[in-house]
């Protein structure tokens, strides 16, 4: 079954909710709606990974995202922290967090890879090519599918060498990051070739702009800007379901229930009866 991942952003730019849960306080609620929404797992974040953003200080991540772990965690939520700075990890592994979810798979921090290796935590590999500011100054590919997953493997590669044995490694294709549009589409398209890689997958379109895009092109909207956060969250559903279906192991979302909603119809269509 394939488990969903509540995203919780402790930041004041992220591109879709930046600013709603910037306050310790505000984020934890939203964790804990989340949680009794049916959050299978809870992603928390003090760094906007959007285009163009600029990186944040470690010191100020920290700040923002500690307190949230640990009382997620004291209140027996599965917690995932989503940063690319291996002194955010270990603290946040210290405070009740027991997935790093590193979405630059280790690049951005070479030391990484050996500081969650002492943990003992969970480790999402995610593939990217460079920093939000160059977002997609490497969107260039002959073949986006086979080289995401060969550019995965050689991360996977490096975190074994590092001491993190494959059962704690969790690979992402990194929709969205330097990819562009029809890029990620054919990712997706592909995703049992990410799946064969042996390792559990995860999945994260949640309300990105290629949604969108899409969907303006569909005619169903005066373009991009024009689609809406509902009309995203529901178009998140539908690849969550794909993706499901295609062995993901777990999906990133901002709306839980439409996710796990969609995710119940699917299992009932293919197995013949309610869930």
């Amino acid at each position: 079954m394939t488990l969903v991942m509540g995203i919780v952003n402790v930041t004041p730019d992220s591109f879709s909710d930046g600013g709603r849960y910037a306050r310790a306080d505000a984020a934890i609620a939203h964790g804990l709606q989340l949680l009794a929404d049916g959050a299978d797992l809870l992603d928390v974040g003090g760094e906007s990974t959007r285009p163009g953003a600029e990186r944040v200080d470690p010191a100020v991540e920290r700040d923002r995202v500690l307190p949230v772990v640990s009382a997620l965690a004291a209140a027996g939520a599965v917690v995932s922290v989503d940063t690319m700075n291996s002194q955010t990890a270990v603290a946040a592994v210290h405070a009740g967090a027991r997935i790093v979810n590193d979405v630059s798979g280790g690049l951005a921090d070479d030391g990484m890879f050996a500081a969650v290796a002492g943990t003992g935590a969970e480790l999402a590999i995610g593939h990217w090519r460079g920093p939000s500011t160059e977002m997609y100054a490497r969107a260039d590919y002959a073949d986006v599918t086979g080289e995401v997953v060969a550019e995965l493997a050689a991360r996977v590669d490096a975190a074994e060498s590092a001491g993190i044995p494959r059962d704690r490694l969790i690979v992402d294709p990194g929709i969205g990051f330097g990819k562009r549009g029809d890029q990620n589409w054919m990712l997706l398209s592909h995703l049992p070739q990410v799946v064969d890689l042996g390792l559990r997958v995860l999945v994260g379109t949640s309300r990105k702009r290629f949604l969108a895009d899409a969907l303006a092109a569909a005619g169903a909207g005066a373009g991009a800007e024009g689609v809406d956060e509902r009309r995203r969250d529901l178009a998140t559903a539908v690849t969550s379901v794909l993706a499901s279906a295609d062995g993901a192991w777990a999906v990133r979302v901002h709306d839980v229930i439409a996710t796990r909603d969609a995710l119940a119809v699917a299992r009932a269509w293919r197995e013949g009866a309610a869930p």
